[in-house]
């Protein structure tokens, strides 16, 4: 088979058998097979699942890395595709199967370039992105120590196949995650002056974390807060002791992260205080907002639009990707790819169309051979 048609067919196989993350055991052997068949080196990393292959050019040039993520989501499948998901509740809702036939047509083409191939090239399979610390599995390994730059890319369903999202700055948001847990005085629901009800106190708790942005935020910063669950009580007529509550923050601006933990924590103790209750705000910190470098931009557009392809400005989006962790270490550039228009990622009936599948392979393998 050409190479276009081995690439289809595994993304098909992959699209087929879908893993959630840290479970992606058939998957990386799946890669490491096809991998190996091919002649492609894998670096021998104790990973449980997901893993990086090498490609190292007989050239001197710099030392390079592409992030490729390669979990589920715990979705239904809705597209009636004769290649859907065989596993119920799962599916490749985000276009990791083609981030992962991506990497592995880039890997293929740069080995059959390697005399040419100035430098090294990593291509890292990375498991668990959409627990957003999936990448921190990789970098315990130390495979980025030497690596001087690095490139992610993503499905993007909002453009066209051919389509390319390049921009320089901040495009993804730093996600971060916080549970508050309110502490009242449990009673009778017809006695309510006997105890201190806790939903109160949790309802104006979410109303007061709102002014965080509307008033402690830069008019000009993208920023958010959502509480995205509510719990308290069991039955009708009891008032119950504790309510609960959790959802995400998303910022781009550092500073804004940091306000955004303290005011909340002390729009939190404040309010339910103001109640004669109590309450504590835990924080869960995700992965930061992902940066473009400036001059890595440059080179990705160059590329781009000598392979074809039309570059449109990236857009910032309020969602976030674990490939910011790879970022605190070394310059890198994240990349969405146009994969046809239709439903949104994260969606039953998110598709990617598969003539984008050849000329991303072969876009990535290009970005990567290139120095300039």
């Amino acid at each position: 088979m050409q190479i276009e048609e081995r690439l289809i067919h595994y993304f098909k196989w992959f699209h087929r058998h879908p893993e959630l993350a840290y479970e992606e055991y058939e998957t990386t052997a799946k890669i490491r097979e096809i991998l190996e068949g091919e002649g492609v080196e894998i670096l021998p990393y104790e990973l449980e699942t997901g893993l990086v292959a090498v490609v190292r050019g007989e050239k001197a040039g710099a030392v390079q890395a592409l992030r490729c993520d390669i979990d589920a989501l715990p979705i239904q499948e809705e597209t009636e595709l004769d290649y859907a998901s065989e596993y119920d509740g799962k599916m490749h809702a985000c276009g990791h199967d083609f981030h992962i036939v991506a990497g592995i047509g880039c890997a293929l083409l740069l080995e059959e370039r390697k005399r040419e191939l100035a430098g090294t090239v990593k291509i890292i399979f990375q498991p668990a992105e959409e627990s957003s610390l999936g990448a921190f599995k990789i970098l315990e390994t130390g495979v980025m120590e030497d690596v001087e730059r690095i490139w992610g890319l993503h499905a993007d369903p909002t453009n066209e196949a051919g389509v390319l999202g390049i921009r320089e700055g901040y495009v993804t948001a730093a996600v971060d995650r916080f549970v508050i847990r309110v502490k009242g005085i449990g009673c009778h629901g017809a006695h309510p002056d006997d105890g201190i009800d806790p939903v109160p106190v949790a309802a104006a708790i979410v109303q007061a974390l709102q002014t965080v942005v509307s008033r402690n935020i830069n008019a000009f910063h993208p920023a958010l807060i959502s509480v995205t669950r509510l719990e308290a009580g069991n039955t009708w007529n009891v008032i119950s002791e504790t309510a609960v509550m959790e959802g995400t923050v998303r910022t781009m601006d550092r500073e804004d992260r940091i306000l955004f933990e303290k005011r909340m924590g002390e729009i939190v103790e404040n309010t339910a205080r103001a109640y004669g209750a109590e309450a504590k705000m835990e924080w869960i910190a995700g992965p930061p907002a992902t940066y473009n470098d400036g001059e890595m931009v440059k080179r990705s557009i160059g590329v781009a639009e000598k392979c074809g392809f039309l570059v449109v400005p990236e857009e910032s989006a309020m969602g976030g990707d674990d490939f910011s962790f790879y970022e605190e270490k070394k310059p890198g550039c994240y990349i969405k790819v146009g994969t046809g228009k239709g439903q949104l990622i994260h969606q039953p009936g998110f598709m990617v169309d598969k003539k984008v599948i050849l000329s991303t392979a072969e876009y990535l393998a290009e970005l990567l051979f290139c120095q300039t």
